[in-house]
């Protein structure tokens, strides 16, 4: 046990140095949900980032949601690729192996669609969470 006159040793970075770690987590945190916080050591958030974001996923593929491709022309159908990319891997596998609809063909299927974009801008803001935390920019609870 320390006596109270000593200071816990805190790691210091050198000035001029720069760490890879924010940049690595921002990467994981976007490619799979919940592995930016995985990486910080923070498994609750990541275990419930990753449930509820491929739960979301999940749901809107099983409501025959359209996956959006990036070469339309139409800005809704732009906006809408972009969001869903920030789902990362689930967007590439939905690709890969032709998940989803796609068109929409009647209104749960507009529901579904708004679940894959939901579940894309959710992850994006949890990776930049996840790197806020790792830049020391945001205080950890």
């Amino acid at each position: 046990m320390a006596s109270p006159t000593q200071q816990p040793q805190i790691a210091q970075r050198v000035p001029g140095e720069k760490s890879s770690l924010p940049a690595l987590v921002l990467l994981a945190g976007w490619l799979v949900p919940g592995a930016g916080h995985l990486l910080l050591g923070k498994w609750v958030r990541a275990l419930l980032l990753f449930v509820s974001i491929l739960g979301m996923y999940v749901v809107g593929l099983g409501l025959a949601g359209k996956v959006y491709t990036p070469n339309t022309g139409d800005m809704l159908d732009m906006l809408g690729f972009a969001g869903q990319l920030g789902t990362g891997l689930l967007y590439l596998l939905a690709r890969l192996f032709g998940w989803g609809a796609a068109s929409v063909v009647n209104t749960l299927g507009d529901y579904g669609t708004k679940f894959l974009v939901v579940a894309g801008l959710l992850n994006i803001i949890a990776a930049v969470d996840a790197h806020s935390l790792a830049n020391g920019r945001k205080d950890s609870l």
